[in-house]
């Protein structure tokens, strides 16, 4: 069997690593709430979910489309949410492609902690944009993930984008 090793991945998994008595915290909860859209990467708002930029993303341009709700499942969404978040997952599809010219994405949600999902009581969904030879060996033998561009830069640009 071969093995995909992603080092960077422990930063973001050690933002979860709480003690037993501390209280049950949402990130993506946190974020939205605290009014603060430049600060917590807040793309887009709209009246069922929102776009965020994740903080530890696997390329420039990664974003997390989210229900408002707090729910774990996809199962447990509204048909009013499933069509929101679909738009939004075609809206900032076209504005990455106005933005950053991808050569493809990788689009999807864990469900559960067992899929991988780093955040599972919050279901939300990844737009990963990819360029041919958009992997290399910084992870591997230095512990790094290079990310092309400044998040605040992209940030503006994406809210542009989604804008015109």
């Amino acid at each position: 069997m071969e093995r995909l090793f992603s080092p960077w991945r422990s930063k973001y998994i050690q933002t979860f690593v709480r003690s037993k008595d501390a209280p049950e915290v949402c990130v993506l909860c946190d974020a939205v709430t605290a009014g603060k859209d430049d600060e917590n990467f807040i793309v887009a708002r709209e009246k069922h979910a929102y776009v965020i930029m994740n903080l530890y993303p696997y390329n420039s341009g990664h974003v997390m489309v989210v229900p408002y709700r707090h729910i774990p499942s996809i199962t447990d969404l509204t048909d009013a949410e499933s069509l929101e978040i679909m738009q939004l997952l075609q809206r900032m599809i076209r504005a990455l492609e106005k933005v950053s010219h991808p050569d493809g994405y990788n689009l999807g949600s864990n469900l559960g902690r067992t899929a991988g999902a780093g955040i599972d009581k919050h279901v939300h969904f990844h737009i990963v944009p990819r360029w041919n030879g958009d992997t290399n060996f910084m992870p591997i033998l230095a512990d790094t993930k290079i990310v092309s561009e400044e998040m605040t830069e992209t940030l503006q640009k994406l809210r542009k984008a989604i804008t015109r």
